[in-house]
């Protein structure tokens, strides 16, 4: 039995680009879809957000105007979003691509109350362009979108097994949290989400989920409320 009925899935931009670091890496893809499939053919409520990171991110552009550049990071989750619509339904999953900055041509707008009969018809929703707006990253996007449809839980989905206390890839001592309170990730100044996000989740009593990708059938035991990475509630 799953633990939620509808979730957030936030997906890195580097977590699709594999051991590429850059681009889209097909098997990867394959792998989210399958999970996000059988999660979907249980009757649970998908909305999905994707980061740009594997394209470009607005703090590369150190020379730019920001807003310019946070503009660019937004295209980029469209090509993410639309490469992962594709993969979607060909699996025969029914699905819709929606983007906070206007883009008929090839996604529809993003509107709440279109958004919430796609997902009570059983269709994958996926948001892109975070919040539409510069200055805010897709995470902050992705607990919005959560907020607004009412979803269960966020669940975050990155190339780290949870939350540590320092850089595990710095700190082979590091210690991972199971379980850590919104304000004590924010008081601890911890990398998990940025602070305008998490705020937000601990405002709307969201809980956050933050596990690695690429632990098998991740996507499912976070749904299912399974014992994996650390949960911010």
């Amino acid at each position: 039995m799953a633990k939620y009925k509808r979730v957030i899935i936030k997906l890195s931009g580097e977590a699709l680009a594999g051991e590429k670091g850059f681009g889209l890496d097909e098997s990867v893809i394959d792998y989210v879809v399958k999970q996000i499939k059988k999660v979907a053919n249980d009757g649970i409520e998908v909305g999905i957000i994707i980061g740009g990171g594997n394209f470009w991110r607005g703090r590369q552009g150190s020379n730019m105007d920001r807003t310019t550049a946070d503009h660019m990071g937004m295209l980029a989750t469209v090509i993410n979003s639309l490469a992962m619509q594709d993969a979607l339904e060909k699996h025969g999953v029914a699905c819709r691509v929606q983007t906070a900055l206007t883009i008929t041509r090839v996604a529809e707008p993003y509107i709440l109350r279109k958004a919430m009969r796609h997902l009570e018809k059983g269709r994958v929703v996926i948001f892109a362009c975070g919040t539409g707006n510069p200055y805010f990253s897709t995470d902050t996007g992705a607990a919005l979108r959560a907020a607004e449809i009412g979803a269960e839980a966020l669940l975050l989905a990155k190339n780290v097994d949870g939350i540590y206390d320092s850089d595990p890839k710095k700190n082979p001592d590091a210690k991972k949290f199971d379980e850590i309170a919104y304000i004590d990730v924010i008081k601890k100044g911890l990398n998990a989400m940025d602070t305008t996000a998490i705020s937000l989740c601990m405002e709307n009593k969201i809980p956050v989920i933050a596990f690695a990708l690429s632990e098998e059938d991740s996507i499912v035991k976070a749904v299912n409320g399974e014992k994996i990475g650390t949960i911010i509630q």
